[in-house]
């Protein structure tokens, strides 16, 4: 084949470290378009990017010129100097060092962008423990209790 032809669609989840609420609604959107800039700059797309006060998803794909580890070191390493150039309050914004990433077919890009967007009503009801618990055991993923929270 003379090319190389991917489409791949990811679900990324990761939070702040340790979970802190240190996304406020008046940054929340130009957070997003940051990482949206990260990920287009890298000659990737995003589909989807919503979340809530101590985490995130993103809807993307990723050109596969870069491997996944690269992409998620650049969107949460510069996301986070962002973030820290931001911040008026003195507290250091951190990442947590892991993220769960998940694929998506093609038939459920929709409902996938529909459950990101409303990150802000889903949990009300449900918490980030809870949703990353299903989002794990939902795709198969093994994880130990002792280690997933730190």
């Amino acid at each position: 084949m003379a090319g190389t032809f991917t489409k791949i669609y990811y679900h990324i989840v990761f939070s702040t470290k340790g979970r802190e609420q240190l996304i406020s609604p008046q940054i929340e959107d130009e957070l997003y378009k940051y990482i949206t800039g990260i990920i287009s700059s890298e000659e990737g797309f995003v589909y989807a990017i919503g979340g809530t006060s101590d985490h995130l998803h993103i809807l993307c794909s990723f050109s596969c010129k870069k491997s996944i580890s690269e992409m998620l070191q650049r969107i949460k390493g510069h996301s986070s100097k962002w973030m820290n150039s931001k911040q008026g309050n003195g507290k250091l914004f951190k990442w947590q060092s892991g993220y769960g990433l998940f694929t998506v077919s093609h038939s459920q890009i929709d409902q996938v962008k529909k459950y990101v967007a409303n990150q802000h009503i889903h949990h009300k009801t449900m918490s980030f423990k809870d949703e990353l618990r299903i989002l794990l055991n939902k795709h198969e993923v093994e994880f130990d209790e002792k280690y997933i929270w730190q």
